[in-house]
């Protein structure tokens, strides 16, 4: 299949090039792709974690997916071992595309051991996508470089089991940078696979006790949007109410806020001002927010 399926090359300027990622600093000039591109008009959720994780790692990291997918999530993934295979297998399983973005030409299944993986997301009408040409073979530098790309097609990230040190955290990073939500999976406290998930957790990304969290930030499952109601009575100017509702105690970023009020960045963020000022809102983590009332 690798030698005989297209491979397209998208530039920046192409219509096709991805609209979700055009406005992030040192996104690639152009894109390799083999299959599809993710759908625009569908959420995309990364899921992410360690090469050599648990069996505890491994259930959550398919289940997730799995779940997410069955709501018509798509999910994203470096098709690494471990968890990034885990997310892949599980969207598989449920029955929605999934894309892999590799540090190597798309054209070179890596990891090997990936072959029927790597066959099956393109069989089921998912993608394999790289900023690196065909041939080219992967090199150290080139996986957190793939990072950002994975969180800049993503809506959100999952971080399933990672070390203190692991490269989903620096995926986790790029994810903050970019205004998308980050959610981290807890273990047990002394868990080195899990050290990297409760960092996360105590610097403000929510936490992913279930998979319906993640689907409820989505937008995809409301869970209690009726509670928003009462805040009415606060007295606030529209614009501020609009994003005080969006709020509640666990923490949101201004990514969510945007997609929920249609409000722009600076509006967002004079809002936040605002409220924070007025005693309503605290940032609970670098650009999270939560309800103070």
């Amino acid at each position: 299949m690798e030698g005989t399926d297209t491979i397209r090359c998208i530039e920046k300027t192409d219509q096709e090039y991805p609209e979700k990622i055009k406005n992030y600093p040192s996104m690639p000039e152009k894109i390799y792709v083999k299959g599809s591109l993710p759908s625009p008009d569908l959420p995309s959720v990364a899921v992410v974690g360690a090469r050599m994780c648990s069996p505890y790692g491994r259930l959550q990291a398919f289940r997730y997916a799995k779940e997410l997918s069955m709501a018509g999530v798509q999910i994203i993934s470096g098709m690494a071992l471990g968890i990034d295979s885990e997310g892949h297998k599980g969207a598989l399983e449920g029955k929605m595309p999934t894309f892999a973005v590799l540090g190597n030409g798309v054209d070179i299944c890596y990891p090997a051991g990936n072959r029927r993986l790597y066959e099956r997301i393109l069989w089921e009408n998912g993608g394999i996508i790289s900023e690196y040409p065909p041939g080219f073979t992967a090199r150290k530098w080139c996986f957190p470089a793939r990072n950002r790309l994975i969180s800049a097609l993503c809506d959100a990230v999952l971080v399933v089991e990672a070390k203190e040190n692991s490269g989903s955290l620096i995926t986790a990073g790029f994810a903050l940078e970019q205004g998308k939500m980050v959610f981290a999976i807890p273990g047990s406290v002394d868990d080195t696979l899990s050290m990297g998930c409760h960092k996360l957790i105590y610097d403000g990304a929510g936490i992913a006790y279930k998979p319906e969290i993640i689907l409820e930030e989505l937008g995809i499952r409301p869970g209690k949007e009726a509670k928003t109601e009462e805040k009415n009575n606060l007295g606030l100017a529209s614009d501020l109410n609009m994003v005080y509702s969006c709020l509640d105690l666990r923490p949101k970023n201004k990514d969510y806020i945007m997609r929920k009020t249609g409000f722009s960045l600076p509006q967002i963020s004079n809002c936040l001002v605002e409220l924070m000022l007025m005693g309503l809102v605290r940032e609970s983590g670098r650009h999270y927010y939560v309800r103070m009332k």
